[in-house]
């Protein structure tokens, strides 16, 4: 029974039923969620609300960008969250989140721009920087998950953002960035303990 909860996508489904419940909360209160919880420089540096950083992450423009998100967070979380466990999961994705979040942050400053973003595709593009990692560096087999494959599955989203308008891209990147690293430190701390006890 256990083995079966295992391998179940529980945080990837839980993901997305929340991030739809708050669009739907957003569509009945109008601005109220997006004002207290996008994300953009001033209020987060300024005004010190440095819980946009997090937050921002469940918020979506519209039907279409809710949808396009969450449906690539489902199945490729799904398939990540069996691999590396639901804990695990849970924080890498959150920790994706708000890596691409900061690296928007800092772009905005550099860039002098005052523009608001929001949305969990940094996150997503953090589980993409995971496969990635885990593909060349756990030493685990993935059923049709190759190097090659997942560099191009990045090329192409990168791509998509760089000619698509109103992008946040630094948050793309800095989630990709920072699922990447995070799960190649601990590729290789896991790689380590087993060359210890082996």
């Amino acid at each position: 029974m256990l083995k079966k909860w295992k391998d179940q996508p529980i945080v990837s489904t839980v993901l997305v039923a929340v991030n739809v419940m708050v669009y739907i909360l957003c569509s009945l209160t109008g601005e109220l969620l997006y004002d207290r919880g996008q994300l953009d420089a001033f209020d987060v540096l300024l005004n010190k609300e440095y819980d946009r950083i997090f937050w921002s992450m469940f918020l979506h423009s519209g039907v279409s960008h809710l949808f396009n998100n969450m449906v690539i967070l489902f199945f490729l979380g799904s398939m990540i969250e069996k691999e590396v466990g639901h804990f695990r999961y849970a924080l890498l994705y959150l920790i994706s989140g708000i890596g691409g979040n900061l690296l928007s942050l800092l772009a905005k400053v550099v860039n002098g721009d005052v523009a608001a973003s929001l949305g969990a595709s940094g996150a997503i593009f953090g589980l993409d920087g995971v496969l990635l990692a885990m593909v060349l560096f756990s030493g685990r087999e993935m059923e049709n998950v190759t190097p090659t494959r997942v560099l191009l599955m990045i090329l192409y989203s990168l791509y998509s953002g760089f000619t698509g308008r109103n992008i946040d891209n630094a948050a793309h990147i800095g989630g990709l960035l920072t699922g990447f690293l995070v799960t190649s430190i601990i590729c290789f701390w896991q790689r380590s303990r087993r060359r210890a006890f082996s």
